[in-house]
């Protein structure tokens, strides 16, 4: 009677075993998830921009730097070594020689930098600005010198090439690019260059080729 007793007690089902085979997971191993592209096969690249690049007879030339900036250092040695010879006291050769070092180097740097970024060349097809090399197809407009009192919309447009403002001790000439922007082309003898540019910008628009000869030719 106990033991009836204690099993009516017992919450129903609890003496019931769970009934039925544990399923197996045949599904096996993850297996990774194909994103309907071949391991194996290359990714095409990304063909690149073509840039443009210097080509045609030279019109006109500008260097950007001059070489007789590298002459600083050593005249400022020598200067230095005149008055530590007029001094009458003991020559300091090792300040000397770190003082040129420093002089002559920074010329050096100073004149490829300029070489580099404030050079430019005009051809017949294309402008090189610094770096930056653009054909005279991509040019529209080239506008003329700004003889009036009223500010133009292309004085205070960017300059071509890597740097933002026309360089010191240059001028700018206002052109207008295919794309719709305005920039500024800059030299150091900016009446000739504007002068070159319209004239070589003006031969490219009637189709004539190098030297010009038309390009049906």
């Amino acid at each position: 009677m106990s033991e009836s007793a204690d099993r009516s007690d017992d919450p129903p089902g609890s003496d019931v075993e769970a009934v039925g085979p544990e399923l197996d997971d045949e599904s096996g191993p993850d297996e990774p998830v194909s994103d309907g592209l071949d391991d194996d096969e290359p990714v095409p690249a990304v063909p690149p921009v073509p840039q443009a690049v210097e080509r045609g007879e030279t019109l006109f030339y500008e260097e950007g730097g001059s070489r007789w900036i590298i002459l600083i250092g050593p005249v400022m040695l020598a200067l230095t070594f005149g008055l530590e010879i007029a001094g009458g006291g003991r020559i300091h050769w090792e300040v000397l020689l770190i003082f040129g070092v420093i002089l002559i180097g920074f010329s050096i740097m100073q004149v490829v930098a300029a070489r580099r970024h404030v050079s430019m060349r005009l051809t017949d097809q294309t402008l090189r600005q610094g770096t930056k090399i653009i054909d005279l197809d991509d040019i529209v407009v080239v506008y003329p010198e700004n003889n009036s009192s009223e500010h133009r919309e292309w004085e205070s447009a960017p300059a071509l090439g890597e740097l933002h403002a026309v360089p010191r001790r240059r001028k700018g000439v206002g052109v207008k690019l295919s794309n719709g922007r305005l920039a500024q082309a800059w030299a150091r003898d900016v009446d000739r260059f504007r002068t070159e540019l319209t004239e070589a910008h003006l031969a490219v628009k009637m189709g004539l080729g190098p030297m010009g000869s038309s390009k049906d030719e």
